[in-house]
């Protein structure tokens, strides 16, 4: 069986005036973050994770942010568009653990039902999508709330060919 790793990160700044969408989910808050998607970092981590799995270089490779085909475009519509593009080169999804940067808001109450949405468009278990949230302890741009980072690592794989009987 062919086994592969992909890692991903990605940052956007908060800003006054734009929805929060964290893992494909729209959270309440007094900031959003600046993109020309709706910049769900969550997603796009795991984009690039899964494209470098599959040695499919990046996200802005795929989707650049200067087509104004992806202005605006929800990032889960990106990650349905990222998975296809494994599957065509014969890659299952696996796993993936994703860890979440950000003071504010408080994440532990919608962790459970993004991991719900991300294993719904990945094929899989809400059991192969682990989601961490963290703190930068007020240091960095993270720790002053000037934006919020992601990080993402999965496992594909390519199924072993069976045998015609």
């Amino acid at each position: 069986m062919n086994v592969r790793i992909g890692f991903g990160y990605d940052v956007h700044r908060l800003v006054y005036g734009r929805e929060l969408w964290l893992g494909g989910l729209k959270i309440a808050h007094r900031f959003g973050l600046l993109g020309h998607s709706d910049a769900d970092v969550l997603i796009h981590a795991l984009c690039d994770a899964l494209l470098g799995a599959a040695n499919l270089r990046d996200i802005g490779f795929h989707f650049p942010d200067t087509k104004a085909d992806f202005e605006g475009i929800d990032s889960k519509i990106i990650l349905k568009k990222t998975f296809l593009l494994i599957k065509e080169k014969g890659y299952e999804f696996g796993n993936a653990d994703c860890t979440i940067v950000a003071e504010q808001p408080k994440l532990n109450p919608f962790i459970a039902q993004m991991q719900k949405i991300l294993a719904e468009i990945l094929e899989t278990t809400d059991e192969n999508i682990s989601i961490k949230a963290t703190t930068n302890e007020k240091m960095g741009f993270a720790g002053r709330e000037e934006g919020i980072a992601a990080y993402a690592t999965v496992l594909i794989y390519k199924p072993p060919l069976t045998a015609i009987t």
